[in-house]
């Protein structure tokens, strides 16, 4: 009874036994081959799957038993764009679509594949052929406009949002909608009118008060952007960046005292917040007080044991204060959390450079950190310098001028050119190298007496 097999298979389907399933729907399908809900969830079933071949065969027969299949013609379509055959997925979709010109899900899918295939224009034409023939679904405007928005068409966006707010000026999605448009545009003081009317009927909405104070950040309204991020509720999602922002405007403004009050009482709120502890103790860095900025981050450990970004700033505090043994546990701490941990790598290899010692470790641990992190001009520069430390002065010049040429602008790198250069004995590019770092860090001691030797030898 290819009936009762096909009940059964339902069954497993439904309590995901898909390999029972699919020897049900086979054995449905066996018994009457124009079975066609057999097809359809045992093609699904190879989808979920993801054999995407199999789902592609068993699709192909069933609409051959039934071209007009609406679920086949969809879920095919699916698959196909899972197989990354977008032209076909679309056809598909249409197909769907023109059979059932109210099927949501094909129109909605279709846009989207037009989308992911940046055809933002065909996408925006799905929806509005859509809104046309079902004029309840305005809503679609909104992402009609944020398609425009994606597509840097601003203005048109904004008379989209403008029409639906004529006809519904309550309208908080599109409000908010508009504000956003606004502050993409950077017209900040027209993001912070639409965010404020939409706080007028919704004093309780945390994200756009987040969208409030920002845009009044962004317009370097300071005052307004603190009061309203300290608004937002200790429950909100929103609370812990919120509060960095704050403390870290605090900390722009050169009050690093109320920073640091703030961030502590944030602690005090919400104690396994990991940014609250780095943001805490570069501001100690900041007032010199580096003590309090290892102990905050040895709290935070204690909570947030795993935590590989509190590691690594300990690490640096513990490098900072010249206890090298420590600094490259904690390295080494990340790197059992955290293997492919490209900036522990670098770390590592890097002090060993700069040290002159384990320079074959070092080499092999940066090559690991640059193939996964092969654009990075820190860890090309620290390849670079074990490369200096090895004598092999042609590779080390060609690793810095590289260094050099994503961060034209580090003086530590300049300065690596300028140490090389000396090596090379070209004296009147190292002395240009030093010259040029001595301009962008004019307080580096070493790099002055460095110049100053260069020229007395001179």
């Amino acid at each position: 009874n290819s009936d009762l097999h096909q009940i059964m298979g339902g069954v497993y389907l439904n309590t995901r036994e898909y390999q029972k399933a699919i020897k049900e729907y086979k054995k449905a399908i066996e018994l009457e081959p124009k079975n066609e809900i057999a097809h359809l969830y045992l093609a699904t079933i190879y989808a979920e799957e993801k054999e995407y071949d199999k789902a592609e065969e068993i699709f192909i027969k069933l609409l051959k038993i039934d071209p007009d299949n609406i679920m086949g013609i969809y879920y095919y379509g699916k698959v196909l764009s899972e197989m990354q055959k977008f032209d076909a997925a679309v056809e598909m979709y249409q197909r769907a679509i023109s059979i059932r010109p109210y099927f949501e899900a094909a129109v909605f899918d279709l846009a989207a594949l037009y989308e992911k295939q940046k055809k933002i224009d065909k996408a925006i034409e799905v929806y509005r052929n859509y809104i046309e023939i079902n004029p309840a679904r305005m809503n679609l405007r909104v992402k009609i406009g944020d398609l425009l928005i994606k597509d840097k068409k601003y203005e048109e966006a904004r008379k989209e949002f403008q029409q639906l707010l004529a006809i519904n000026p309550e309208n908080i999605e599109v409000r908010i909608a508009l504000g956003l448009l606004y502050y993409e545009m950077k017209r900040f003081d027209l993001a912070v009118s639409e965010f404020l009317k939409v706080l007028e009927k919704n004093t309780g909405d945390d994200r756009t008060r987040y969208l409030l104070a920002s845009a009044y950040e962004e317009n370097n309204n300071n005052k307004s952007a603190q009061d309203e991020y300290k608004k937002i509720s200790i429950t909100s999602d929103l609370y812990t960046n919120a509060r960095i922002h704050t403390g870290m405007m605090l900390k722009k403004e050169g009050k690093l005292p109320e920073a640091i009050k703030l961030i502590k009482e944030s602690i005090a709120n919400k104690k396994d917040q990991a940014p609250f502890y780095l943001l805490l103790s570069s501001l100690y860095e900041d007032n010199n007080d580096l003590s309090n900025a290892e102990k905050i981050l040895k709290e935070g450990l204690e909570i947030l044991p795993q935590n590989v970004d509190m590691h690594y700033s300990l690490g640096v505090i513990y490098e900072k204060t010249n206890r090298f043994p420590e600094s490259i546990r904690e390295m080494e701490t990340i790197l059992s959390i955290d293997p492919d941990n490209a900036e522990a790598l670098n770390f590592i290899g890097y002090s060993y450079a700069d040290r002159g010692i384990k320079l074959d470790e070092a080499e092999k641990l940066i090559i690991k950190a640059l193939k996964i992190k092969p654009d990075n001009g820190y860890m090309i520069d620290s390849l670079g310098w074990v490369y200096f430390k090895q004598g092999k002065f042609a590779d080390a010049l060609s690793n810095i001028k590289k260094a050099m040429e994503i961060m034209p602008a580090d003086a530590a790198i300049i300065e690596h050119l300028g140490d090389i250069y000396l090596k090379m004995g070209r004296l009147k590019e190292a002395r240009e190298a030093y010259e040029k770092a001595l301009k962008i860090d004019p307080k580096k001691e070493s790099l002055q007496k460095k110049l100053e030797n260069l020229i007395r030898e001179k």
